[in-house]
């Protein structure tokens, strides 16, 4: 029996097509395709292992060699530089948040921005993305002056 490496060129012109080699073990072109695929995903799962190892064994290595002396000093809560005094529970106030939420809010239509700077570049597209963007911007442009009116934006 001829050695058959090849399964689609030789085992084809031979007539043994479905066979690999002398050992006689049935291949076809999914079970091919299946080694494949899970060859790369073998080469990322050992990455993974590879990765998790290196951190446990930077954290082994940084218990084992670290000094441990604890004081009270050291056990006490740190908070800004300031000692604690008193109850646990502070008071926020409420225009922190509005501030952090105005922020995301205009963070995130920044990033629309981009986008569309590359599609207005774009031939054929100028006219329409040009509005589209103006009517955006808009709707960005009501809601800061709605909030400017109801004084949100006023620093107390």
């Amino acid at each position: 029996m001829a050695d058959v490496t090849d399964v689609t060129g030789v085992a084809d012109v031979v007539g043994l097509t479905g066979v690999s080699g002398a050992s006689g073990v049935p291949v076809d072109g999914s079970t091919a395709l299946a080694s494949e695929y899970f060859q790369s995903y073998s080469v990322i799962g050992l990455l993974a292992l590879i990765g998790v190892l290196f951190v446990a064994v930077a954290f082994g290595a940084g218990r084992l060699l670290r000094p441990v002396v604890p004081t009270p000093e050291k056990l006490l809560t740190y908070e800004c530089g300031v000692d604690p005094v008193g109850e646990g529970w502070a008071h926020t106030q409420v225009r922190y948040y509005v501030y952090a939420f105005l922020y995301v809010i205009f963070a995130v239509d920044s990033i629309f921005l981009f986008p569309w700077a590359t599609v207005f570049a774009a031939p054929g597209y100028g006219a329409t993305t040009l509005v589209e963007m103006f009517i955006f911007l808009g709707f960005l442009a009501v809601g800061l002056l709605y909030a400017w009116k109801k004084g949100v934006l006023a620093w107390a």
